[in-house]
């Protein structure tokens, strides 16, 4: 769980409701008319520019950031090394029986056991790599639409709202309701771009450099494995992956 990311949303919405709440009736912050024109309208011109299949998976992306764990570079450096030490002392073919948590590393360990030299084990793990980040680049971009669209359908909703109270300005019981619809399409849109679009995507982007980091860090050990580097070795050039205040220190 993504403790960052769900204390942030709660306490954005926490926060907005409370506003509302020492406003007066929270009711009144709520316009069915604001939110089909927001909320559905903008879910249907993000449809527009990508597939069903994009979009749906653009979905799946966004509910894992909430449950997306990080990968930790100490613990793949720590396995890495164990690999190395297992396969100097007993071949590569020793690898295969090893407990691999890692997805990514357990089909790069495959590879190796299977035989196949460097370049190609390189090449095949980059690819999966590149694929994955893809994907992540595919959902960041809808929640990125999705954030530059929903003010822009506030704004339509701001105008038909101001329309349909400049027709009817006879009429004093629609003044009210015409108003509501086009301050609220604009609340509605500014909250849906700033509080689910924007972060979504940011964060989308975040994950998808951490994954990419480790998965770089993986490859480099599994090649080193691969040409029978000494662990220690391994373990340095693995190090430079690290932020520097998480390095080990020369006397450790």
């Amino acid at each position: 769980m993504d403790l960052a990311t769900l204390v942030g949303l709660i306490g954005a919405i926490g926060m907005i409701l409370m506003a509302m709440l020492l406003s007066g009736n929270i009711t009144t912050f709520i316009d069915i008319p604001s939110i089909l024109i927001v909320v559905v309208g903008t879910h249907f011109v993000v449809l527009m520019k990508y597939s069903l299949s994009d979009f749906l998976s653009a979905a799946s992306s966004g509910m894992k950031v909430l449950s997306f764990k990080s990968p930790d570079c100490d613990e793949l450096i720590e396995k890495i090394v164990e690999l190395a030490d297992m396969a100097r002392k007993s071949g590569l073919l020793a690898l295969e029986s090893a407990e691999i948590p890692d997805p990514f590393m357990k089909k790069g360990i495959g590879l190796l056991v299977d035989g196949h030299d460097g370049e190609v084990v390189k090449t095949i793990l980059e690819k999966d790599l590149k694929m994955a980040s893809e994907r992540h680049q595919n959902g960041a971009g809808v929640f990125k639409s999705m954030a530059d669209i929903a003010p822009a359908m506030g704004m339509i909703g701001t105008l038909i709202g101001l329309v349909a109270m400049l027709s009817n300005m006879d009429d004093p019981k629609t003044i009210g309701p015409s108003m509501a619809v086009a301050l609220l399409t604009t609340m509605y849109g500014a909250m849906m771009a700033n509080m689910i679009g924007i972060p979504i995507c940011d964060k989308l982007n975040l994950r998808d450099g951490e994954e990419k980091l480790a998965r770089r860090l993986v490859i480099d050990g599994l090649l080193g494995i691969q040409a029978g580097q000494n662990p220690r070795v391994i373990e340095q050039v693995l190090h430079g992956y690290l932020a520097e205040g998480k390095r080990p220190s020369a006397e450790d």
